[in-house]
């Protein structure tokens, strides 16, 4: 069974809702290098902030925040993310060494980054997003339908298969109820045929099921990181990288293969 990744989350922006954005430069990269450090397999440096009711930045102001370091990071071996829904920053990203970028509107934004990822070689995270939490069909039904049309659109840009990574957009466009039938229902998405990633990382559902403290909610993400892995996830997006690496070590060991239980010989693969 293959080896679930780890993808560290490094925020350029002074409002992220987790309270661990960064503004300076180098904070920024000693973070990316420190989770790397910690067991990250690639790190997800974004310039602006999406968290409900988050202030747009401009091209030029998200440019000047996310891509040196994206530079900085990929000049020091690793494999780096840019978080972005604009096609100018993921050109740019790229062009400073980024391989994925991860768009948290699924190219129905901006639908050019496909074809950037075709013809640079890019891998893509696709995310199921939307304005409203009204869904007309079933939650997880709607999900599916986002997800594909997203592909659609990266597969017939060029990009192959292998390099579309989906997102079932855990807190966007989705009440805190929604978020939950999504990690119970996990499995299906894997129907997708596409590897699955997901970002349940502190997100403000955790703080309503047990207490509002952001610190506490490293507990809760524990607990939904081990309900993914051994629900199929491929990657998991997350800020404490030490901690979270132990709990997906753990839960990948827990996972039944079709030899028996994954983790009793070989770690496996990589994805």
């Amino acid at each position: 069974m293959a080896r679930v990744r780890i993808m560290g989350i490094v925020n350029v922006t002074p409002d992220s809702f987790s309270g661990d954005g960064l503004t300076d430069r180098r904070g920024a990269v000693e973070r990316g290098l420190a989770m790397a450090r910690a067991g990250a397999d690639m790190v997800d440096v974004g310039g602006e902030s999406t968290r409900p009711g988050h202030s747009p930045v401009t091209v030029a102001e998200e440019l000047a925040r996310a891509v040196p370091v994206v530079a900085e990071l990929a000049r020091a071996g690793l494999t780096v993310s840019v978080d972005t829904s604009k096609l100018e920053v993921a050109v740019a990203a790229a062009e400073a060494g980024a391989t994925i970028v991860n768009d948290v509107w699924g190219l129905q934004r901006s639908p050019g980054i496909a074809r950037l990822a075709a013809d640079r070689g890019l891998s893509l995270v696709l995310m199921h997003n939307q304005e409203g939490h009204q869904y007309s069909a079933d939650l997880m039904t709607a999900i599916k339908g986002g997800l594909r049309r997203s592909i659609l659109i990266a597969l017939e840009a060029g990009v192959p298969a292998e390099r579309v990574i989906v997102d079932p957009g855990i807190g966007f466009g989705k009440t805190a109820e929604h978020n939950l039938i999504v990690f119970r229902r996990l499995a299906e998405l894997l129907e997708l045929g596409h590897p699955l990633l997901v970002g349940p990382s502190r997100k403000s559902f955790l703080g309503r099921l047990f207490g509002q403290e952001m610190e506490m909610r490293s507990w809760g993400t524990a607990a939904v990181v081990t309900a993914c892995v051994l629900r199929g996830a491929d990657i998991v997006r997350v800020h404490d990288v030490a901690e979270m690496a132990a709990v997906v070590r753990v839960a990948e060991a827990l996972r039944v293969s079709g030899s028996g239980v994954a983790g009793s010989g070989a770690a496996g693969t990589e994805a």
